[in-house]
């Protein structure tokens, strides 16, 4: 059976979801089609804009004075600062209080599991007590057999940083007993629960019982931050019954995937999604497309040895880069495998990265090209298809990685693709 929208979007991240939050806002009728879990739950939660310039020159206080110095054919260079903010507009107004950073145009500095300062521009609720600025001393924790977080090492790399605070690590038990592969899930549901424990006291919920586990390592410190598990669903509730049993501040510090920041992330904006009106089909990738007269008429995708097209007027294309699958390489090529559009890429494969590991590898730029409109280009610099836009890390030109730039690079391209396939739909 054939399914008809206006506008189709390709790919659940955050470019996807802000490309159809924009679209359907703008009174577009959208789906959006994400053939796995949105790469959310990969990310860290925070979202950046401009972290460091393509120099390396930062972090940067104000991302906002960098932009006009960015190169030409740069995401941010493409669609302008307005966009940017357009981007971060839309993003506050969809998760609400459940992110702070909106008061300002500039970097915050949030520590990270590694011990280092990562600046970004949005930053979840529960980090917000960790920041770097922050000159209060703090205690950092981690949990025995919960892997990803080193407390007391997170906190030697950020004093050999020199941060403006005391900084101590410990390891604790957690209070309930973990198997030796415990997810960061499960330690979140069961804070979430107040699971009962036991002990030589007698019974206590979880929450009290972790609390006072702590409490004897405080030694004046005035913050503790812990490894992003603290709740899932209920996380400001399991964070503010930690606070007060604990007389302090407590903050989480993002760690690697599963990335609950990311998950609560991911929650906030399919919730703004489905406000907006818009359909989901997940959990099958588009396997194929038609056209005709230089505009696409429909995507398919598998679904149980079955081919379902989507007919629309309008597509954007938001399939992530060559981390997420939306662009690919063989031994002699690099392409985007959905539509088949042109990734400009040196034809000597050895030049598509450097001998040393940090250096300023080709590859980290692939991408598809685009115009003004975000229609992906060919190679002979015409538009691919009338009727398709991209957004996201699909998008060649730049390095989010070692700019700290592509949360911002997907709000913003995502906004203007939605918004622009909107008014044409």
């Amino acid at each position: 059976m054939a399914i008809r929208n206006e506008v189709v979007v390709v790919g659940g991240g955050l470019a996807g979801l802000t490309a159809a939050v924009a679209a359907a806002r703008a009174g577009a009728d959208v789906r959006l089609i994400s053939a796995t879990q949105s790469t959310l739950a990969q990310a860290s939660g925070l979202v950046d804009v401009l972290g460091y310039a393509p120099d390396g020159e930062g972090p940067l206080a104000d991302p906002f004075a960098a932009l006009a110095d960015l190169p030409d054919g740069h995401p941010y260079s493409t669609v302008g600062e307005d966009a940017v903010r357009d981007g971060l507009a839309l993003f506050d107004d969809a998760v609400g209080d459940r992110y702070c950073g909106g008061h300002t145009d500039r970097n915050a500095l949030v520590p990270t599991a590694g011990g280092t300062v990562k600046p970004t521009a949005r930053y979840p609720q529960g980090t917000a007590a960790g920041l770097a600025s922050d000159d209060r001393p703090a205690l950092l924790v981690d949990f025995e057999r919960l892997v990803g977080f080193d407390a007391p090492l997170a906190a030697a790399h950020l004093g050999a940083a020199g941060v403006p605070f005391d900084v101590r690590g410990v390891t604790v038990e957690f209070p309930v007993a973990l198997d030796p592969d415990a997810t960061v899930t499960r330690v979140a549901h069961v804070l979430d629960r107040d699971r009962a424990v036991e002990s030589d006291r007698g019974s206590a919920g979880a929450r009290a019982a972790l609390a006072e586990t702590v409490a004897p390592h405080l030694d004046g410190a005035e913050r503790v931050g812990f490894p992003a598990v603290l709740g899932d669903d209920r996380a400001d509730d399991v964070r503010t019954d930690i606070e007060e049993r604990l007389g302090v501040p407590v903050f989480e510090v993002p760690t690697g995937p599963p990335s609950l920041p990311g998950l609560r992330l991911e929650d906030a904006l399919v919730a703004a999604l489905d406000s907006a009106g818009a359909s989901v089909t997940t959990g099958n990738p588009v396997v194929d497309y038609e056209a005709a007269d230089g505009r696409i008429e429909a995507v398919y995708v598998e679904q149980n040895g079955q081919r379902t097209p989507y007919h629309a007027g309008q597509f954007v294309l938001a399939t992530g880069g060559l981390v997420g699958g939306g662009v690919d390489s063989d031994r002699a090529h690099v392409y985007e495998p959905v539509f088949g559009c042109h990734v400009a890429h040196p034809d000597d494969r050895y030049e598509w990265s450097e001998a040393a590991a940090f250096g300023e590898h080709a590859f980290a730029r692939f991408g598809v090209t685009v115009d003004g409109d975000l229609r992906p280009l060919d190679a002979r610099g015409e538009a691919e298809f009338a009727n398709l836009r991209a957004a996201g890390s699909v998008l060649g030109g730049y390095d989010f990685a070692a700019e700290k730039s592509g949360s911002g690079v997907s709000l913003a391209t995502g906004f203007v693709a939605g918004t622009h396939t909107a008014e044409v739909a």
